[in-house]
């Protein structure tokens, strides 16, 4: 009886064990990996008119295949801009531009089964005008620094997008290799002031008014009521104010029973004025 006792003993014991055992090694559903609430992206800030706003996507697109087993620090690594970058409906930086990354890891595979390393930092291209516009590879330059590298850990942010699964440039003992055409989404870093009037050469200038510009011509004569001709054309009487265009003009003052009062003026700048002295006949 006794011994009986200890066996069942034993037996839920080790049942306990298992039921413990499965309880530490079975993984949790997806819902509770996480214990920590994803953190919420910060709400679009509102655009800066004539400015190129920091954070704006940049799509590129590798332009040769660059791999650890020839690459060296520092070396340049050409990508280009595979969508139109538009403000306020002008073009600044136009699908094929061209943009700069540059490699600040690179060491081939090793003996004993060590694959090769390879981060390039994305850098910068360049507006219509030939502006450099900085260009870092995360979105929030919060908690971070402002460049991330296109490969390494940003592979498991998802901010580069590889045309198969990016696993197979860690596979063990090999180099790593990123092929031509690979895209990346880039972000501008910091809000750059835009010269509107030089991103856009072609807009159609302010139309000059059609009207010619004129001048005023103030007339008094020493009899008032006399007659104004201006080259012949009757204006009105004395004392008056006509209006002419800039020039030389033949101004004429008349009044029955007095001698024609004739000059000849240049009128300039925003006019002139001229009193006519009168004899009678």
């Amino acid at each position: 009886m006794h011994r009986s006792f200890i066996s069942l003993a034993l037996v839920c014991l080790l049942s306990l064990g298992d039921s413990l055992y499965a309880q530490q090694t079975t993984p949790p559903p997806a819902s509770a990996v996480s214990a920590t609430p994803a953190a919420q992206e910060e709400p679009p800030r509102p655009a800066i008119p004539n400015t190129l706003m920091d954070g704006t996507e940049v799509k590129l697109r590798l332009s040769e295949t660059i791999s650890s087993a020839d690459a060296h620090v520092g070396q340049q690594v050409p990508f280009e801009v595979t969508e139109d970058i538009v403000v306020q409906g002008v073009t600044i930086i136009p699908k094929g531009s061209a943009a700069l990354a540059t490699v600040t890891t690179a060491e081939p595979k090793k003996r004993m089964g060590r694959g090769g390393k390879l981060d390039v930092n994305i850098d910068s291209t360049r507006l219509t005008t030939g502006e450099k516009i900085q260009l870092r590879a995360v979105k929030n330059t919060k908690g971070g620094g402002h460049v991330g590298a296109m490969t390494g850990a940003m592979v498991a942010t998802g901010i580069v997008f590889f045309p198969a699964a990016p696993l197979f440039l860690f596979m063990h003992g090999k180099d790593i290799t990123i092929p031509k055409g690979t895209e990346v989404t880039a972000f501008v870093q910091g809000d750059t002031k835009l010269d509107m009037a030089k991103l856009n050469p072609f807009a159609a200038p302010v139309a000059a008014s059609s009207a010619p510009v004129m001048a005023s011509l103030n007339v008094e004569s020493s009899v008032p009521g006399a007659d104004i001709e201006i080259d012949g054309v009757f204006m009105g009487n004395t004392p008056s104010a006509v209006t002419v265009t800039p020039g030389v003009h033949t101004v004429t003052v008349k009044k029955k029973g007095y001698t024609d009062w004739t000059r000849k003026m240049n009128v300039a700048g925003s006019g002139a004025r001229l009193n006519a002295e009168l004899e009678t006949q």
